[in-house]
């Protein structure tokens, strides 16, 4: 059995490994990115790189906007949803620390491209799900297993705007 904020610090190590995640917000339907988290701390924010010609760099502007974001990680042991918002900011320190040859291939400017948005995600909750594979549900229902027994202490609801 895990409890929430062990489920929660897989979450966090899972997404440092994987990054990319569905994100979507009014306006802009859900496409995957890069997520970035901020250090080694297991809370947000998240930080994007976009282009302002992209739906969501069109969209996201200096004042939060509601959002949604979707993540499974590669091995599909961690899944989750969240909502938080998303905030335009393109702090050049924050730039800076987290520029990375990755990013600069999709900028011919560098950091001073006017294509460019840094865009922010202060997540304030999430649904995290541990081992939440339907076949291994399926596989544990065919051998007598109550499937919804088994799942009921890998699920988390957790606040992560600390």
């Amino acid at each position: 059995m895990s409890t929430p904020e062990e489920i929660e610090t897989k979450f966090w190590k899972a997404l440092r490994s994987d990054m990319t995640v569905f994100i979507g917000c009014e306006g802009a339907l859900p496409r995957p990115m890069v997520a970035i988290p901020d250090g080694d701390a297991d809370h947000g924010p998240l930080w994007f790189f976009t282009s302002h010609e992209s739906d969501l760099g069109k969209v996201v502007g200096t004042m939060p906007q509601p959002a949604t974001m979707t993540f499974v990680d590669k091995g599909h042991d961690i899944w989750a949803s969240a909502s938080g918002t998303l905030t335009m900011d393109n702090d050049r320190a924050v730039i800076d620390r987290l520029w990375n040859p990755h990013v600069a291939a999709w900028y011919e400017e560098g950091k001073d491209d006017p294509k460019l948005r840094l865009i922010r995600y202060d997540v304030t909750d999430a649904e995290l799900w541990e081992d939440g594979s339907s076949v291994v549900a399926g596989i544990k229902a065919l051998m007598g297993s109550d499937p919804k027994k088994d799942f009921q202490d890998k699920t988390a609801h957790v606040r992560l705007d600390d």
